[in-house]
């Protein structure tokens, strides 16, 4: 166990998937927890059974993650962990990939995480302690056909960790980027439809044949095991970690 008691944190997409898991681990281990979500159904949901507060947010824009940052220090007292995971895909060749779909999704995955860290970065460093986590992908350092919008967000994600670690390194606080491979989630379900229909092939050779065919690993990784490696990464033993892209693989970039 981790003990996080009295730490405050925000975790965005909080509402299935990594970030559902993130939230509830890290309430687990005594967090207060904002979860933020543009949904609110599933949202609302979660926060009930894990104790959290929920905010509704689309953070593509500045005004709604300046928002999800004042309602955490307003109502929870304050702000020391900060997991930009909200996430979204779009499975189409560049020629025909709808612009606005394109902006959308680096929007919400890159100038989301620029907004939220620019807005809890100052209580952090008046604490003297911060942890912020950017979920990233393995897709943050390797490309794939097909994904340029999550590609080119991911990769920018990885850059963004790298540079807000310098600046804060002497504030007591740590940036990271996990960057899993395919997760067991409703995001990479849809995945594998679209990307079905993109090759024209059935779903379980899309599993088998593109999906898992980097791996070393034969199997999806599990929404848990990227939260373990989250709340690792905001205990006190990961002090000296900061600026490092952490890997969960599979055995992917092994090659």
């Amino acid at each position: 166990m981790t003990d996080l008691s009295g730490r405050r944190a925000i975790v965005t997409g909080a509402a299935s998937g990594i970030g559902r898991a993130i939230a509830e681990d890290l309430a687990r281990q005594g967090a207060r927890v904002l979860a933020a979500d543009v949904n609110a159904t599933d949202g609302e949901r979660v926060a009930r059974e894990i104790g959290a507060v929920f905010a509704k947010a689309d953070l593509s824009l500045r005004a709604d993650c300046d928002g999800v940052v004042e309602r955490c220090v307003r109502e929870l007292g304050g702000v020391e962990i900060l997991v930009n995971n909200a996430g979204m895909q779009h499975v189409a060749p560049v020629e025909e990939f709808p612009v606005e779909r394109w902006e959308h999704i680096v929007r919400t995955m890159l100038f989301g995480a620029f907004y939220l860290t620019r807005a809890a970065l100052p209580r952090m460093y008046a604490a003297g302690w911060g942890r912020i986590v950017n979920i990233a992908s393995v897709h943050g350092l390797v490309a794939s056909p097909y994904k340029s919008a999550y590609v080119s967000a991911k990769h920018g994600l990885v850059g963004f960790t790298k540079t807000v670690a310098l600046e804060a390194a002497e504030k007591g606080v740590t940036v990271n980027a996990v960057c899993p491979s395919y997760v067991r989630t409703p995001l990479v379900e849809r995945q594998i439809a679209d990307q079905a229909k993109a090759h024209g092939i059935p779903e379980d050779a899309v599993i088998r044949d593109i999906m898992l065919a980097p791996a070393a690993l034969k199997r999806l990784l599990e929404p848990s095991e990227i939260a373990a490696y989250v709340r690792f990464l905001c205990s006190d033993d990961a002090s000296a970690i900061t600026g490092a892209v952490q890997v969960i693989d599979a055995g992917w970039t092994a090659r």
